[in-house]
């Protein structure tokens, strides 16, 4: 049973057997004559202290995407009075979520509000407070993929705060230089453009450009890359919401073959061992025609683009100019990967109250900057289309070019506190193939194996895209 967020404190009373009789009438005159003494000496009750309110952000380095924040919080403690730290975070995600983890687990009074990737609510849940009956309102107008991530049964554990999705990075100019309309909808189409467009530009003196460069490291990107692979082609979630693993099927296989096919061909030997940052100061550098990446409604809006080659750090002959669209897909359709951030309260909080007004403050304001936005057009130097479905920064811009693909979320509800597991095993998987150290095949197959065991779930068929 969740256990319910108090934010009234009751009065402390001397014996709870008669709360209401005192010893006898000597205290009233004793306390009396001690309230007497201080207003004739002129002394005062001394001031309270401010509360501080700790804020384990997970956005706590992506200052450049999220600018505002820093004002958002000066906002809220000139408003109501309550002081804001936030807490430091290493970089990787199974780093943060090792931290988080820690820090929660010892049950201290801090921190109050955490804000927890869209893929530890069944991770974190013991440790955090339902926040379903404070925001009965604020929930009927979710998305509700996203809204099931926070979920853990009829627990709301976080509050969906930044939704970020998958997307494909192209630069337009590029892509009209060698001939192309438009972007990529397929892998296969993506295949074509990166490996034309590559030999284009070394052949002009570029001997270091390449296609296509994404995340192949031992990081969470990869999980999110291999299950775009496979689900675009109907090849499942990995594990299926049913509790099934499906993983072990042609379209897998043939999905990790082909992107196997890409490493030292149309993307870096070295992408292997790339990580969010490796691929995105790539692409910043401008040595690159397609990168797969994340976005948000709120970093489109408040023009939050420090890795996609903004005119404060692009090298002098780099152009600035980029678009946005959705991943590229397969024969079941297109399918961006679900991720972001939902802001959660510590069930050990010295403070849930004040972290609670902290949470409804940072809501609201995104809120006004998104009502702000719907008159307003993208920045001059982006170009955006067939977002997907989930991403719509932009409502005035044409419906055609709106028309993008569905998004997937990682297996991380039904597998619960088994999911960082399950991550790092498919993750092996995926890169044994792509370094060529396992045939698919063999690796599916072991997978699966792999999967009964940490889970004890049964095989099953993989669900489809359409």
């Amino acid at each position: 049973m969740a256990t319910e967020l108090k934010i009234t404190t009751p009065l402390k009373r001397a014996n709870s057997a008669a709360p209401f009789k005192w010893a006898g009438f000597s205290k009233i005159a004793t306390a009396v004559g001690l309230l007497l003494i201080l207003v004739l000496s002129g002394c005062q009750p001394a001031a309270q202290e401010p509360v501080t309110v700790t804020f384990l952000d997970v956005e706590w380095d992506t200052s450049g995407m999220n600018p505002g924040l820093a004002k958002d919080l000066q906002d809220f403690t000139r408003e109501s009075g309550i002081q804001v730290k936030r807490i430091p975070r290493p970089d990787g995600s199974f780093n943060q979520l090792a931290l988080w983890r820690e820090l929660l687990k010892k049950g201290a009074a801090t921190p109050d509000v955490v804000s927890i990737d869209v893929i530890w609510s069944g991770i974190l849940n013991q440790y955090l407070t339902d926040l379903k009956p404070y925001f009965a309102a604020e929930l009927t107008s979710q998305n509700p993929v996203v809204l099931a991530s926070y979920s853990v049964g009829d627990k709301l554990v976080a509050i969906p705060h930044h939704a970020y999705i998958s997307v494909l990075y192209y630069r337009p100019t590029l892509l009209r230089k060698y001939g192309y309309r438009e972007p990529p909808k397929t892998w296969d189409e993506l295949e074509r453009m990166a490996a034309r467009i590559q030999a284009g530009e070394r052949a002009k003196g570029e001997k270091d450009f390449w296609g296509y460069v994404w995340q192949g490291g031992v990081n969470e990107d990869l999980t999110c890359s291999g299950l775009e692979w496979q689900f675009s082609e109907d090849g499942g979630r990995i594990i299926e919401d049913n509790k099934t693993i499906s993983v072990n099927n042609e379209q897998v296989i043939r999905a990790w073959q082909r992107a196997a096919r890409w490493v030292g061909s149309i993307s870096p030997p070295a992408v292997t061992a790339y990580g969010l940052w490796d691929a995105q100061n790539t692409w910043g550098s401008g040595k690159a025609a397609f990168l797969r990446g994340w976005q948000s409604n709120y970093s489109v809006i408040t023009r939050g683009w420090p890795f996609l080659g903004s005119r404060s750090i692009t090298p002098p002959g780099v152009a600035t100019q980029f678009g946005v669209t959705s991943v590229p897909g397969g024969s079941g359709g297109r399918a961006s990967t679900l991720g972001g951030n939902g802001l959660a309260i510590s069930l050990a909080s010295a403070h849930p109250r004040e972290a609670l007004e902290l949470i409804r403050f940072l809501l609201r304001r995104d809120d006004q900057l998104m009502h702000a936005n719907e008159r307003s057009g993208p920045p001059e130097e982006s170009e955006f289309f067939e977002l997907p479905a989930i991403l719509n920064p932009y409502p005035q811009l044409a419906q055609s070019r709106q028309r993008g693909g569905a998004v997937v979320a990682r297996p991380s509800i039904v597998t619960g506190e088994k999911y960082e597991e399950v991550s790092r095993a498919y993750i092996r998987a995926v890169r044994s193939v792509l370094t060529g150290d396992k045939i698919s095949s063999l690796a599916a197959s072991e997978l699966e194996k792999e999967l009964v065991e940490i889970t004890g779930f049964s095989q099953g068929p993989p669900s489809k895209l359409n």
